[in-house]
């Protein structure tokens, strides 16, 4: 089944649930993923966090209700999730640029956001160079910090810039295994929207005092060769290739993972790959 099948079959659940507490291991269910994989695609697709548009679109909703309905305030709050008139006075202003109160009297215009339907266009008009390859279990050593994929910024360059030179060789003299280069792990999936990411190397050595150790399994990969900046192509992964590959990512246990040929940082322009675990649908 095609992504965007899938993505407007959790979205229709989603959208009969903004009044209610939504079940997103329920929509993940509905889309034949998990919940990560669910929040990931949604913004790959959109740019937009899934957590960002359920609340748009709840106080798009809930504004609907301000100025067509005699319902006090304090209940339409409480209906699309704010606990307290503080906090939904707050969010409301922040996305309508008025008060509840002020919206209910003056009868102003606001900011709506309309429900989302996913209609994906695989143009296929541009090569993606990639290979299916099972792998055998190996070992990754590095330093890790944790991050969560509903930021608004993405940190992890930062991690890279910031990554004191000791610690960077460090993780370079324990390279000794396959695949060869400096990696970037994305593991631990917390099944919110946390995640560990490593800056790591592959190696056959023991355990190294400041530096962690993850066990990647033997696994199916599908990898892609790129050069330059990785999120076009992650989003043409997703949007373009696994919609008509016949495969899904695998499981969350599994990191995705992102190798640098060259021991050095990833710089503006540079040659990388990006491995997928992957299951035949």
């Amino acid at each position: 089944m095609d992504w965007n099948i899938r993505l407007n079959r959790a979205l229709d659940y989603i959208e009969d649930s903004l009044a209610d507490e939504i079940d997103f291991d329920y929509a993940a269910k509905l889309a034949f993923c998990n919940r990560n994989d669910l929040s990931n695609m949604f913004f790959v697709v959109t740019g937009v966090q899934l957590s960002e548009y359920i609340r748009r679109r709840r106080l798009s909703l809930a504004a609907l209700e301000v100025q067509n309905t005699d319902n006090k305030i304090i209940d339409i709050a409480l209906k699309y999730g704010y606990s307290s008139p503080t906090a939904f006075n707050r969010a409301f202003q922040n996305q309508h640029k008025v008060s509840p109160q002020y919206a209910r009297s003056r009868k102003v215009f606001i900011n709506t956001y309309p429900r989302i339907s996913f209609q994906v266009t695989i143009k296929g008009d541009v090569n993606m160079k990639c290979r299916i390859e099972k792998k055998s279990a190996f070992s990754v050593l590095g330093v890790k910090k944790t991050f969560r994929n509903d930021s608004e910024e993405n940190l992890i360059p930062n991690f890279w810039r910031n990554l004191p030179q000791e610690t960077y060789d460090k993780i370079i003299e324990q390279a000794s295994d396959e695949p060869k280069g400096l990696l970037g792990v994305c593991a631990n999936f917390d099944g919110e929207h946390q995640f560990d990411y490593y800056i790591a190397v592959s190696t056959k050595n023991s355990d190294v005092e400041g530096l962690g150790r993850i066990e990647i399994p033997e696994a199916t990969w599908a990898i892609f060769e790129g050069e330059g900046p990785l999120l076009e192509l992650i989003n043409r992964i997703f949007v373009e290739w696994f919609p008509s590959s016949g495969y899904r990512r695998a499981d969350n246990s599994i990191p995705d993972i992102e190798v640098y040929f060259d021991y050095d940082l990833p710089k503006e322009n540079y040659s990388y790959e990006l491995w997928f675990p992957v299951v035949k649908e």
